[in-house]
């Protein structure tokens, strides 16, 4: 059974690293930015804007979320970082870790979660998960990231 850890340590952005990488999903820079907002989480504390959700079962990291309040906004936050060990791919890891995320938001009065993905083939079962997962499509943002390749922003409300 995974448990939820909040408080990161020392090794955590190079497991962060390594595992984002294992996905196949992102490019080194990608990977480079997950472990850097970890990094900054340790030297300033919520005071980086950046929450930390590890799911680990026996001392290995089965799945890790960053998210935070959106600056300005009275009570949205963005879900910034959502992975999952290829290895634990398809089994309810990352539905488990997003409602719990969901929870902590709810209790820190969040109303409305933002999420960011690409458009690309490759991303269309994440776009599935997150469907499922009762968030709908709030925009299109065409050759965002590059040509033939669009940002896709989500939305959930919610329950109060």
């Amino acid at each position: 059974m995974p448990h939820y850890r909040d408080t990161l340590r020392a090794d955590d952005p190079a497991a962060i690293a390594a595992l984002v990488a294992g996905t196949g999903f992102f490019n080194e820079e990608e990977v480079g930015v997950a472990a850097s907002l970890a990094r900054e989480r340790m030297e300033k504390g919520p005071e980086s804007g950046y929450a930390f959700l590890m799911s680990e079962h026996e001392g290995a990291l089965l799945g890790y979320a960053c998210f935070g309040p959106i600056p300005g906004t009275a009570s949205s936050y963005d879900l910034y970082w959502i992975a999952v060990a290829r290895e634990t791919r398809g089994q309810g890891v990352g539905k488990a870790l997003l409602a719990e995320c969901e929870r902590r938001i709810a209790a820190e009065g969040g109303q409305r979660v933002y999420v960011e993905t690409a458009s690309r083939a490759q991303y269309a079962p994440t776009r599935a998960f997150y469907e499922r997962s009762g968030y709908r499509q709030e925009a299109l943002l065409v050759d965002f990231y590059a040509p033939g390749d669009g940002k896709v922003i989500y939305v959930k409300a919610l329950a109060r």
